[in-house]
């Protein structure tokens, strides 16, 4: 929690406790279902809230704009943005129904009312998204396959809309297909050793209708 009051010291104290209360939701669903391993339980607010965090270092998601979590796992990096950005509408999907299982239990816990979730193919989701967020799930031409016309045509923020995915090591290869995207070094927002090799990808998408 030291971490997160280090790098977003103006949350209310309503997310402060929401924060607080994530090490122990976590800890104790994952005796249950394994969904984060012994080591990452331990370092949670590092390896898991802080780096999902990352994204609202980017961008601050506006009330009512809607944001998609691809292969969520235990819930990250949505439930920790849908702490810190409680007017915004987050559809955290995966694949692995065990998973959701405990997502819905901490999003219960936290009483969090911005959260949906759906254990499905992200293929098979026919809605639309301002931006579509994730942790390396695939190589960004497959995701970017995945997430095709998912895409709202209205811009509501600055930055536009499309992909923002965290992501680390070498990412030349993989973008080189795409042009427009930008990359952003974790180390330039946090100081800690963890976020070195870490990246923060946006990579801009047209609506297709």
């Amino acid at each position: 929690m030291q971490l997160i009051r280090k790098y977003f010291p103006d949350f209310s104290e309503t997310q402060f406790r929401q924060f607080e209360q994530l090490e122990d939701l976590y800890k104790d669903w994952n005796l249950k279902i394994n969904v984060v391993s012994r080591k990452d339980i331990d370092e949670l607010y590092l390896r898991h809230v802080l780096h999902s965090l990352a994204i609202a270092k980017l961008i601050s998601f506006k009330p009512g704009s809607r944001v998609m979590d691809v292969g969520t796992g235990g819930g990250f990096p949505g439930i920790p943005l849908a702490i810190m950005f409680p007017e915004t509408n987050f559809h955290l999907v995966d694949s692995i129904a065990k998973k959701l299982k405990v997502v819905n239990e901490v999003v219960d816990g936290l009483k969090l009312t911005n959260v949906k979730t759906s254990h499905s193919r992200v293929e098979e989701i026919n809605e639309t998204y301002d931006f579509i967020v994730s942790r390396a799930v695939a190589a960004m031409p497959t995701f970017v396959h995945w997430v095709k016309g998912k895409v709202s045509k209205k811009q509501n923020h600055e930055l536009k809309n499309g992909i923002i995915y965290l992501k680390g090591g070498d990412l030349d290869e993989e973008l080189q297909e795409f042009p427009k995207a930008t990359v952003y070094a974790l180390s330039d927002f946090y100081e800690e050793a963890f976020f070195e090799t870490k990246k923060l990808v946006h990579l801009p998408l047209k609506y297709k209708g």
